[in-house]
């Protein structure tokens, strides 16, 4: 079977299952109750991600794992901060979204697509995105993880990074 059947085919399987679902979820109220609590916001999100990543799986394209991640990701965030009631947390969650998109790179190159050049930028986003959400809850008054010198140490430890890492390249350039 060529890709645009397996593509029509998984299409076609998904919707009927969806079909079935709602069907079963408005006539059997066992069904509904037991299912219920997945279903309300913020945890749909993350099956809406799992959909999304097992979407991609069906369709042979692991790129569908970006979003899929993104998605389950911002779930997350909406569910701390509906169990949390901070909504003001936005001000900093906002810089994991490049380590969700960190996430679902890697999960690309896992499953096969660039596989190298997918892991290693995924990891840097993940790392960049590490860095800034401890950044900015610590300036932001989120976390105070490191105490009053959290700002000053997550700075001096990311330059320590940049200039390693420049380093590096520098050393394995002139092996080269």
């Amino acid at each position: 079977m060529n890709k645009q059947g397996r593509s029509q085919l998984a299409l076609g399987v998904i919707l009927i299952l969806l079909g079935a679902w709602f069907l079963i979820d408005k006539n059997v109220p066992a069904f509904h109750n037991t299912f219920e609590q997945y279903t309300r916001w913020p945890m749909n999100m993350f099956l809406i991600g799992g959909g999304i990543f097992i979407l991609g799986l069906v369709l042979g394209q692991p790129g569908m794992s970006v979003p899929a991640a993104i998605v389950a990701g911002l779930g997350g965030i909406f569910y701390y901060q509906q169990i949390a009631e901070d909504s003001s947390s936005w001000s900093y969650m906002w810089a994991l979204i490049p380590g969700f998109v960190g996430v679902g790179t890697v999960l690309a190159g896992i499953l096969g697509e660039n596989t190298a050049g997918n892991l290693k930028h995924g990891l840097n986003l993940m790392v960049i995105s590490a860095v800034l959400f401890l950044v900015f809850a610590s300036f932001l008054g989120g976390w105070s993880l490191l105490g009053n010198f959290g700002p000053a140490i997550l700075l001096i430890l990311l330059g320590v990074w940049v200039l390693g890492s420049g380093l590096y390249r520098s050393y394995r350039s002139k092996g080269e």
